[in-house]
């Protein structure tokens, strides 16, 4: 991460996660569900306060903070490495057309890289953003929701199973969010 991507404690981000080489690694339903329940986990446990989310096929954004307990900066740390081992081990016991095509990229993207043992899921850095303005943050927000209407996946943000899109329309979704 660089200098400009500094994440201060106390702020609130928006987030791009990304797959290496932009696999998509995220057009089963069993690896988003991973990502779901991870999410889910690092609220629970970690102190994560997510404000908005959306997973698309190679990528997840985010607006999130950390408690006041917390360190967002470790949270993602643990949630990368954790969603990378989960990912890995589900690709290769779950029966997948692109199994080796999949765990040949990930295997090469951390082949020189001393800080991976097998295999490197997630890009380096976060694209943190600090959120700075309430302007800021709605543009953000209408982006991440429309985002899988851009791809052509749904006609409406709130028809998008993996978004907080559904939050704000009064449905019940997939992570628990704080309302903003």
């Amino acid at each position: 991460m660089g200098i400009n991507n500094k994440i201060s404690k106390g702020y609130a981000y928006y987030l791009t996660l990304t797959i290496v080489e932009w696999i998509d690694v995220f057009s089963r339903p069993f690896y988003k569900h991973i990502i779901v329940d991870s999410l889910n986990y690092c609220i629970a446990n970690k102190g994560l306060e997510v404000y908005c989310w959306c997973l698309m096929s190679n990528h997840i954004h985010l607006v999130v903070s950390a408690g006041d307990e917390g360190s967002l900066s470790d949270i993602l740390r643990d949630f990368k490495k954790f969603t990378s081992k989960a990912l890995i081990d589900t690709i290769k016991e779950i029966p997948e057309s692109r199994r080796d095509w999949m765990l040949n990229l990930f295997w090469y993207a951390g082949k020189n890289n001393k800080k991976i043992k097998y295999f490197k899921v997630w890009q380096d850095g976060n694209d943190a953003q600090e959120i700075h303005t309430t302007a800021f943050l709605d543009e953000k927000m209408n982006y991440i929701h429309n985002n899988p209407v851009r791809a052509e996946l749904v006609g409406r943000p709130e028809d998008y199973l993996y978004s907080s899109a559904r939050d704000y329309t009064g449905e019940k979704g997939l992570v628990e969010i704080i309302m903003v």
